[in-house]
């Protein structure tokens, strides 16, 4: 069976991805979250635990447990991860190299996450946001879905190597399901693998697919939810709360704690 602790290290710097979301005035990503931790504290909790700021929508009496507290980093913890996604002399992150099959995946030491999803459900979005310290890291987005055919390996400092897998769904690579069931199978320094789930629309067929193959091959992996910003505060409990049921009754290896993300990656602050 697959550990359902989250690793350290890639936990705390992922929650940088889920602080990012909408409001007003735009900062650069170097200035953001010394921003956010001026904000008022119901407006940083928003932002930076959306969880939380969604369990004021619970029916009194009802508790259902969003596990809110097995990974609960502080607001420190968040300011120093960034020091990881922060490019410098001393921690360099770069762009490694791409490959169609595992034997041509680059034969590295350090230990690999994997981010993994359907088409457009904003996975390259989130890795680009991920990289805003590091502007000379090029992460292709695109509108139309499908845009990634390859393994796209990310060398993060001396830290790890970050994964962009091809979309699963619609414009899928045609080989896709040996390309990745090869390196979610085979690759031993793989670590952790980020499933993206959209949370306007929950899990899909396809996404079955993804769960199924993390499960058979007891791969420690992590539910995050997509576009959370895109529905209504109910709409998004509803599904917030079927996930969380599927993940406790269905999975094995799932991290219980699911991850929520905004559409809109771009730092942004409402006005004073």
């Amino acid at each position: 069976m697959a550990t359902r602790r989250l690793w350290p290290g890639v936990g705390r710097l992922f929650t940088i991805g889920t602080m990012l979301g909408r409001g007003r005035r735009a900062y650069s990503a170097s200035l953001a979250f010394a921003e956010v931790l001026r904000l008022p504290s119901n407006q940083r909790t928003k932002l930076v635990f959306p969880l939380q700021e969604l369990q004021r929508f619970l029916v009194p009496g009802s508790n259902p447990d969003l596990h809110l507290k097995i990974f609960d980093p502080t607001l420190d913890d968040i300011a120093r991860a960034e020091s990881i996604f922060t490019a410098s002399a001393r921690n360099r992150i770069d762009y490694v190299s791409s490959a169609v099959r595992l034997d041509h995946a680059p034969d590295l030491r350090c230990p690999e996450v994997c981010f993994i999803g359907r088409s457009n459900v904003g996975k390259s979005s989130l890795i680009k946001a991920l990289f805003s310290f590091a502007p000379e890291v090029e992460v292709r987005v695109s509108k139309k879905p499908g845009h990634t055919k390859k393994m796209n390996f990310f060398k993060v400092g001396r830290y790890f190597t970050l994964v962009d897998m091809p979309g699963y769904g619609y414009r899928a690579p045609e080989d896709f399901v040996d390309m990745v069931e090869d390196y979610l199978k085979e690759r031993r320094n793989l670590m952790r693998t980020f499933l993206l789930v959209d949370s306007v629309v929950g899990i899909q067929k396809t996404d079955n697919i993804a769960i199924e193959m993390c499960e058979e091959f007891a791969l420690p992996y992590v539910m995050v939810l997509t576009k959370i910003d895109k529905s209504s505060k109910g709409r998004l409990l509803k599904q917030v709360l079927q996930i969380q049921k599927f993940v406790d009754t269905e999975t094995q290896g799932c991290f219980p704690q699911l991850f929520p993300v905004r559409r809109c990656f771009e730092v942004l602050i409402p006005e004073p």
